[in-house]
C-alpha cells in the first residue's frame, strides 16, 4: 500500500472499465447501520462509487443496530434481502451457513483488486465458512478505555497513569463520580443485545474464560465488578439499556469521566468533546494477566438472491480499495496493512492498534445470536439482582452447552 495513489488509479480504471461493460443501468439496494452524518461510511462510499459509475444507482436503507438481526432474518425468510449489506462480523457465519450469502470465492479469484491473503487473520476468519469467502471486511475495531484527562487533573489524578486493573478502575471511577455535577465515573454498555456481550467478553477472556465456558470463576468475578459499579452508582442506571453510541454521548458531554468504546467514536468526539480525551488499554483483573479485547466492526456482503451480483461485487471491490482511508474518516482500524499517512489522533491510533493484537473474534458459530443472547441475558439478570453472577452465568453456560455441543 506504499504507493496508494498508483494503486487507486489502477483500481479506478479497472472498475470503470467493468462498469462500462454493463449493458443496462442497474439499481443496488444496500442496507447499513451507518448514520448519514456521523460520518456515514456507506453514504460516502455510495456517492463516490455512483460518480465513477453513473449507470449504477445505489439505494441505501439505514437499519438500527438493535433491529438488524430481526430485519435481516425477516428479509431472508420473505425473499426481500438487499443486494449488499453490512453484517456484524459474528453474524456472517450464520448467514453463510444458511446459504443466504453469495459465495465470493470465484469473484475474488478473478479480481485484480481484492487480495484476501493480505487481510488480518481475525477479520478474515469472520468471512470464511467451510473454506469459502462470503464477505469482505470493511474495517475492524476493538474497544479501549477513554478518559477525560482534565477531570483526572481536577481530581488530583495523574492523567499519564490511567487505571490498569479492575480495582484501579473501580477506585478511579469512585473518585471521579460527582452526583452534584451529574458526573458518573464510568460509561459503558451492558444492554440486552450484542453490544452488552461485546463489551463483557474481553473482561471474561482476560481471566481465561470465554463464550463457551462463560461460567468460569474469572467471568463471575468480572460480572461482579460490573455489578458493584452499577450498585454504587459509579455508572448510570441507563447502562442497562443504552448502547455504546448513547453511552459515549454522556462522556462527550462530560457527564461521565471515563467510557469504554471503540475508535468509531473519534470522528464524532473530535467535534463534540471539548476537553483533553485520551485512550488506554482495557484494564485487566491483575497485573500480568493475559490481555483481551473484542474484535468488532463488520463485513460487506452480497446476498445470494441479488439479481446484480457482478455490479454488487464491483461495489465491494471499491470499498475494499478504500481501506487506507478508514481510520482518518470513519474511525475504523484497517483490516489489512496500509500506509496511514498523517493519521488523525495518532496517540489514540497507537492504543487501538495495540489493542487489536488482543482482539478476539466472537465465535465463530452459525448460532452466535443464540450464544450472545444467553450471555447478555445473564448480564442483565446479575445487574438487576434477579440472580447472583454465578447463577446467572451458570444458566447461560447451560444454554450455550446445548448450542455448541449439539
Amino acid at each position: 500500500m506504499a504507493n496508494f495513489a498508483k494503486y487507486w488509479l489502477g483500481a479506478a480504471g479497472v472498475l470503470a472499465l467493468t462498469a462500462a461493460a454493463s449493458a443496462e443501468p442497474v439499481e443496488l439496494n444496500v442496507w447499513t447501520i451507518d448514520r448519514q452524518a456521523d460520518p456515514g461510511y456507506n453514504y460516502v462510499m455510495a456517492d463516490e462509487f455512483m460518480k465513477l459509475h453513473p449507470d449504477i444507482k445505489i439505494n441505501i436503507k439505514r437499519v438500527e443496530f438493535a433491529d438488524w438481526a430481526n430485519d435481516v432474518m425477516r428479509a431472508v425468510a420473505t425473499g426481500t434481502t438487499p443486494d449488499v449489506a453490512y453484517v456484524d462480523n459474528p453474524n456472517t457465519p450464520f448467514l453463510s451457513a444458511k446459504g443466504a450469502l453469495l459465495d465470493l470465492t470465484p469473484y475474488i479469484a478473478e479480481s485484480e483488486i481484492v487480495d484476501t491473503s493480505k487481510i488480518f487473520p481475525g477479520p478474515l476468519s469472520t468471512v470464511t465458512w467451510d473454506g469459502k469467502i462470503y464477505g469482505l471486511p470493511r474495517g475492524s475495531n476493538t474497544i479501549a478505555l477513554y478518559y477525560n484527562a482534565d477531570m483526572f487533573k481536577a481530581a488530583g489524578l495523574d492523567p499519564d497513569k490511567p487505571p490498569q486493573t479492575w480495582q484501579e478502575l473501580y477506585e478511579t471511577a469512585k473518585k471521579l463520580t460527582d452526583p452534584a455535577k451529574n458526573v458518573y465515573g464510568l460509561a459503558f454498555s451492558a444492554n440486552s443485545n450484542e453490544e452488552g456481550t461485546f463489551q463483557f467478553l474481553p473482561w471474561a477472556q482476560s481471566t481465561g474464560a470465554d463464550f463457551d465456558h462463560i461460567a468460569d470463576d474469572g467471568a463471575v468475578r468480572a460480572l461482579e465488578v460490573w455489578q458493584k459499579i452499577i450498585d454504587e452508582k459509579l455508572a448510570s442506571p441507563d447502562t442497562l439499556i443504552r448502547g455504546q453510541y448513547d453511552s459515549m454521548a454522556t462522556f462527550n458531554a462530560q457527564n461521565a469521566a471515563m467510557g469504554i468504546s471503540g475508535p468509531w467514536e473519534l470522528p464524532r468526539m473530535s467535534k463534540d468533546a471539548k476537553f483533553d480525551y485520551r485512550v488506554a488499554l482495557l484494564p485487566i483483573e491483575k497485573q500480568g494477566d493475559t490481555r483481551a479485547s473484542a474484535l468488532g466492526e463488520g463485513n460487506n456482503v452480497i446476498f445470494a438472491k441479488s439479481q446484480h451480483p457482478k455490479e454488487a461485487f464491483m461495489y465491494l471491490e471499491y470499498m475494499y480499495s478504500q481501506m487506507p482511508r478508514v481510520w482518518n474518516e470513519f474511525g475504523f482500524v484497517p483490516s489489512y496493512p496500509v500506509e496511514a499517512k498523517d493519521p488523525k489522533w495518532p496517540a489514540q491510533y497507537a492504543v487501538f492498534a495495540e489493542s487489536m493484537k488482543y482482539a478476539r473474534a466472537r465465535g465463530p458459530s452459525p448460532d452466535w445470536a443464540k450464544i450472545s443472547k444467553a450471555i447478555s441475558t445473564a448480564i442483565q439478570q446479575a445487574l438487576t439482582h434477579q440472580a447472583d453472577a454465578k447463577t446467572a452465568l451458570t444458566t447461560a453456560q447451560s444454554t450455550i452447552d446445548g448450542i455448541v455441543k449439539k
